[in-house]
């Protein structure tokens, strides 16, 4: 197991890529010939090698590194990827504001609109205006439970009387 004072003088020799100095249960830190100093988590998942980036050495203490690789093993005993999980935490957080049903169902649709006569693209706004957002338009992705989708669409499906 690695120490701070270890990892405080780690040094790379300049005629190799990289040097490795382990730690315990997959942690190591990744010392470059330029000096800089990283931590990565080694693991497996499903039959696939990976490693995840926890962060840069002094930023990211031994500890904090240590934590860092504790809770995403406990993540990988769960059965979800760390990495993975990670991208959708990114993606959730980069796209908050123009998450809502509307805001995507209005972006695709002005992808398509192009593909489409005019008649259909007028047809296709009106039925999305009258059918979706009043129940969904204002909710997140992520908020909308596939039962409540099913429920909506059951809505659009059901003969109206005219």
């Amino acid at each position: 197991m690695l120490t701070d004072a270890q990892c405080r003088n780690a040094v790379c020799s300049p005629a190799s890529k990289r040097e490795r100095l382990s730690d315990s249960g997959g942690l190591y830190l990744e010392v470059a010939p330029g000096g800089s100093r990283r931590w990565f988590w080694k693991y497996r998942h499903e039959g696939k090698e990976g490693r995840m980036a926890l962060g840069s050495y002094p930023s990211v203490s031994l500890t904090a590194a240590r934590k860092a690789r504790d809770a995403a093993r406990l993540q990988k005993s769960t059965g979800i990827n760390p990495v993975h999980a990670r991208k959708v935490e990114r993606l959730k957080a980069s796209a908050s504001a123009g998450d809502t049903f509307k805001a995507v169902a209005l972006e695709w649709y002005d992808k398509q609109k192009s593909l489409w006569s005019d008649s259909h693209a007028e047809r296709s706004l009106r039925q999305f205006e009258r059918d979706l957002f009043p129940w969904l338009g204002g909710r997140r992705l992520a908020e909308i439970e596939p039962v409540e989708l099913l429920a909506t669409l059951r809505k659009v499906e059901s003969p109206r009387l005219i």
